[in-house]
């Protein structure tokens, strides 16, 4: 089991400025690609971390938005120079970024977080719910060795596989189905209404992977918390590692609002709070205590945007 409370993250560091808008783009129902210039983020940031946007001169709403990084994208030069991330409109401050344009400005700060470990994965099952998928096309490009991530590059053995289980209400809310299948990564579909792929939980894709794949598993998920502590559950049933990237709702995204806490366990069993914006938002599956009842148990959770 990997300690990722251990694991530093400095925002300090991070990057804090203006950031063009270069691309804002619908990929599915209520759901938006948007491409930022920002050279020294793009060439930092590492899969799993993610990015604080806030709207300039206004203050309402007054705080930022946390969003994973989606990719990076290159100049005609191959240099590094965007970063990309994946939104849901939900609220006041996606509801107004769906409507800025290119050209705009937008206040950002990053990378944060700790991104997922560059541990070895014969065979990589990303696990996504809603808009969990965002942060598993930089994850599964690295594996599959197209793309490096980070300052100086991450070095990660490549996969034989990678494979993305990804689960929503239906089928127009899946998003960048076809940047998944064009960067080489598997693709398997569950919806609620069985409008396309398999009909039911995205979980439910998971154990015949695991049991028909000739290559040891490692499962990463991200998504609506129920979802997450059911796949935690069948991970720990089949005997397969897993690290969960946590949702939680950020206020600063620098540590210092606590407002971002999650229940962890340390090495003795005994849990304590931790700031997902720092010590995670990547965690060992079987170090979050999760609040919400696991799927299949009953609950009101939909395999829906989160």
């Amino acid at each position: 089991m990997m300690d990722r409370q251990a694991s530093p993250a400095y925002p300090d560091h991070a990057w804090h400025g203006s950031a063009v808008v270069l691309e804002n783009v619908p990929l599915a129902r209520a759901t938006y690609r948007i491409r930022l210039a920002a050279p020294v983020v793009a060439e930092r940031i590492v899969p799993g971390q993610f990015l604080m946007l806030r709207l300039p001169d206004r203050d309402d709403p007054l705080l930022g938005r946390p969003l994973a990084l989606y990719d990076v994208a290159p100049d005609s030069e191959g240099r590094l120079q965007a970063v990309d991330m994946v939104y849901l409109v939900l609220g006041r401050v996606t509801s107004r970024l769906a409507e800025v344009e290119p050209g705009a400005k937008l206040d950002m700060w990053g990378p944060l977080g700790n991104g997922f470990p560059p541990e070895k994965a014969e065979h990589l099952v990303m696990v996504a719910g809603g808009i969990g998928q965002t942060p598993f096309l930089a994850l599964g490009r690295e594996f599959l060795g197209r793309q490096h991530y980070g300052t100086p590059p991450r070095q990660v053995p490549p996969a034989r596989k990678v494979t993305l289980c990804y689960g929503a209400r239906s089928a127009e809310f899946l998003a960048g189905v076809g940047d998944f299948e064009a960067a080489g990564i598997e693709v398997r579909l569950a919806t609620d209404d069985g409008s396309r792929g398999h009909r039911g939980p995205v979980t439910e894709l998971v154990p015949p992977l695991v049991a028909a794949s000739p290559w040891p598993c490692r499962i990463v998920c991200c998504g609506p918390e129920p979802m997450m502590a059911a796949a935690a559950r069948l991970a720990r049933q089949l005997g397969v590692p897993c690290q969960v990237s946590l949702e939680t709702p950020m206020a600063c995204g620098i540590g210092a609002c606590f407002s971002c806490v999650a229940r962890i366990r340390d090495a003795s069993g005994n849990w304590d709070y931790r700031r997902t914006c720092v010590e995670g938002p990547v965690f060992d599956a079987e170090q979050v205590v999760f609040d919400a009842p696991e799927l299949g148990a009953p609950s009101t959770w939909q395999a829906g945007p989160a």
